[in-house]
């Protein structure tokens, strides 16, 4: 039987400190040789973070960041344009966007979620009652 635990909040497991530790690593060697191969990495790794540990938002919204920064990325690697600043400048205003419209929802439970969304543990209960949980 599936028993879904109520852990609401910032989190971190093992498995995120070891992607974490192995990205800057892999951040430093690759930004030796090339800058925005670092730059992209970097930037990747820290939305890792803030969407899975810190937001802990759902993945249609991690997919919209996701599409909108690989477009961007992709085209300045191939056609130097828009560039990385407008890349990057993008992608962090589509960050603001989709982390706002995360931390709007009756489900929001990351980081400060008791103030963001006190209602979070009716919701929870009643989506456990709902699904037929223990």
């Amino acid at each position: 039987m599936n028993q879904s635990v109520f852990a609401p909040g910032f989190r971190l497991s093992v498995v995120d400190v070891v992607i974490l530790v192995g990205g800057m690593t892999a951040t430093i060697i690759l930004s030796i040789f090339v800058w925005w191969w670092g730059f992209i990495l970097t930037f990747v790794l820290a939305h890792f973070f803030l969407f899975c540990n810190v937001v802990r938002m759902a993945r249609p919204l991690e997919l919209v960041w996701a599409g909108v920064f690989v477009v961007l990325a992709g085209a300045t690697v191939a056609f130097e344009t828009p560039g990385w600043l407008v890349t990057a400048l993008v992608s962090l205003l589509v960050t603001v966007v989709v982390v706002v419209v995360e931390m709007r929802k009756p489900s929001y439970h990351g980081l400060c979620w008791q103030q963001i969304n006190p209602g979070l543990p009716a919701w929870w209960e009643a989506r456990v009652a709902e699904k037929g949980g223990d």
